[in-house]
């Protein structure tokens, strides 16, 4: 018998809190992956060093990262809806400082702020859409594919804006970041969404889910997929160039597949997250990667390295909304428990791409990308682990 759609059996107010959700991840999505394409733009109208430039990116990783710890707190004192908008604010800040000063110290400040509410808005936007849709791993998957629209249109709207504008433009798509922000709090205003009461605040809040067997297995998909995904989007292009495998034109166009297939892959998740096993799905993918990932780094033949990005993309596609959900119980019951999972995560997401670029350094390229197999294995470990957990019931 075929389940009907999670978005069928919501009621109206559950509905509007979720296309909510949908439109604050495209925006997300949005502003998050425009932060790669911003960079020599800023660096150029301010004059930044590569010193300095780096440390804007750190800045929003450590944003991201600080932003599980306060986003499973804040709630329990604020209130949900308070909360996220307090939080989403910062980004709003982060912006207008990057339009208004090229202060070194103002500019860390300020994509430290961007980062912060984009790690907010994902644990946010994760929590609810878990909630409200009874943990579907369809409406997870959905809500990552949203995401990925945004990261897909995020640099065409920054070339639009300085082909529009010039050396100005990327101060034009800020603008419209902090509009698009502006629409999100308004939307977040009218969200009748359920807050945390008295009991739940005295309880929840001690960190018992940390004891739970199962967490912590989800909780090493989650580290070690974050690895992956960060050293693999963030390195693949230099990798192919580096190697002489490919010009950088094809090898530029490579990875806007390997995102298009990401988007593809999500999508055809959420179709099938409701019908098959979320123990399956885990499995079928993170094999699917480390096959393809494999074959990618097998071969300089150009034809089959475009074969295996188009199935890695859709290996990995469903991993993170999937974990997710496999462990929406516990974030249902516990308010810090996807903070912890976000923290977890952005730990992998940014020591991974460092020890990727120092093998590199040391051993040439191909080591640096071959020790992502290493994540890789290790993630196939912890899904195996989260299955035999299900089996027996523990």
């Amino acid at each position: 018998m075929i389940k009907q759609s999670f978005y069928s059996n919501m009621n109206e107010q559950d509905k509007y809190i979720l296309k909510c959700c949908f439109f604050v991840f495209v925006v997300t999505g949005l502003y998050s992956m425009a932060i790669g394409p911003l960079l020599p733009l800023i660096s150029n109208e301010y004059g930044l060093n590569d010193t300095i430039s780096g440390g804007l990116i750190s800045a929003h990783q450590a944003g991201n990262l600080i932003a599980g710890f306060i986003a499973g707190v804040l709630p329990l004192y604020l209130g949900r809806k308070k909360a996220i908008i307090f939080l989403c604010s910062f980004a709003i800040v982060g912006f207008l400082t990057i339009i208004l000063t090229g202060n070194p110290i103002l500019l860390i400040l300020g994509f430290l702020f961007t980062g912060l509410s984009r790690g907010s808005s994902s644990n946010f936007n994760n929590t609810v859409v878990n909630e409200v849709s009874n943990s579907s791993p369809s409406a997870l998957n959905f809500l990552h594919s949203i995401f990925a629209i945004g990261a897909l249109l995020s640099p065409f709207l920054i070339i639009a804006c300085t082909n529009v504008a010039g050396d100005i433009g990327w101060k034009i798509a800020a603008g419209i970041f902090i509009l698009l922000l502006t629409i999100s709090i308004l939307l977040f205003s009218r969200m009748k969404i359920e807050e945390f009461d008295k009991e739940t605040k005295n309880t929840k809040i001690s960190y018992e889910f940390l004891k739970k067997w199962r967490f912590w297995i989800s909780a090493g998909i989650f580290f070690f997929y974050l690895c992956a995904e960060s050293a693999i989007t963030g390195w693949i292009v230099k990798y192919f160039i580096d190697s002489n495998i490919m010009t950088t034109e094809y090898a530029q166009i490579l990875s806007s597949i390997l995102w298009m297939v990401i988007l593809a892959g999500r999508l055809t998740c959420t179709f099938i997250g409701d019908r098959v096993s979320k123990k399956s799905l885990l499995l079928m993918q993170s094999i699917g990667t480390a096959i393809f990932y494999l074959l990618l780094l097998s071969t300089q033949n150009v034809v089959t390295i475009t074969i295996a990005i188009i199935g890695l993309g859709f290996s990995m596609a469903g991993i993170y909304p999937t974990t997710v959900s496999s462990v929406g119980d516990t974030i249902k019951s516990y308010p810090m428990a996807m903070g912890v999972l976000l923290v977890i995560g952005g730990i992998g997401a940014i020591i991974m791409p460092t020890i990727t670029g120092a093998l590199s350094d040391t051993f040439g390229i191909l080591a640096g990308m071959s020790a992502i197999i290493v994540a890789i294995i290790l993630m196939i470990i912890c899904v195996m682990l989260n299955v035999r957990t299900d089996c027996s019931h523990t």
